[in-house]
């Protein structure tokens, strides 16, 4: 059986740093794993890249193909943008795409392929007015947004954990973006 492809696509969070190990349980359950990620995210994890690209047998990118050069990964089955920042949901509602990960994700968006978030804020970037604007721009063009009840939940600032994260739910929801339910006729 061909492998399912993920582009997994991190902003610049805490839980960035565990990607590592998301790649390596993705790949456990049969993805091909291709990481993008922002400018500061790969500044970030710097020290792993190499590691990154060893596990993937993809190129880390963080920034566009130079104009006339060859696309280096498959094409994705799922994208999953996590962590999100406030910063990239708003960028990609607004269809922005000032970096290689939201351009990404709003050519995913644009496309209507199988595309989900998952937001990293605290508490009070939550509350800024356009981050709700944001996500319900966002699930209204049928993105899967794992946020509030069933997804991610903000903290106030400075007790988050990084390694509560729930990757798991990332992970399940571009399963559940493979294998969509089927319909039967009553």
């Amino acid at each position: 059986m061909a492998s399912r492809v993920l582009h997994l696509l991190c902003s610049a969070a805490p839980p960035v740093a565990d990607v590592g190990e998301v790649v390596r349980r993705a790949q456990d359950e049969g993805w091909t794993v291709c990481v993008g990620l922002t400018p500061t995210a790969a500044d970030w994890v710097g020290e792993q890249l190499p590691a990154l690209e060893g596990q993937s047998g993809y190129p880390v990118r963080s920034a566009p193909r130079r104009f006339g050069g060859e696309e280096v990964w498959p094409a994705p089955d799922v994208t999953v943008l996590a962590p999100a920042t406030l910063n990239s949901v708003n960028v990609v509602a607004l269809g922005l795409t000032p970096n290689f990960v939201t351009g990404r994700v709003v050519e995913a968006l644009g496309n209507r392929w199988p595309l989900v978030v998952m937001p990293c804020v605290n508490s009070s970037y939550a509350t800024h007015p356009q981050f709700g604007r944001s996500i319900e721009t966002l699930r209204g063009a049928g993105v899967h947004v794992l946020y509030g009840e069933g997804g991610f939940r903000p903290h106030p600032p400075g007790d988050g954990d990084r390694r509560a994260y729930p990757w798991a739910l990332a992970l399940s929801a571009a399963r559940s973006l493979m294998n969509p339910p089927r319909h039967t006729a009553s």
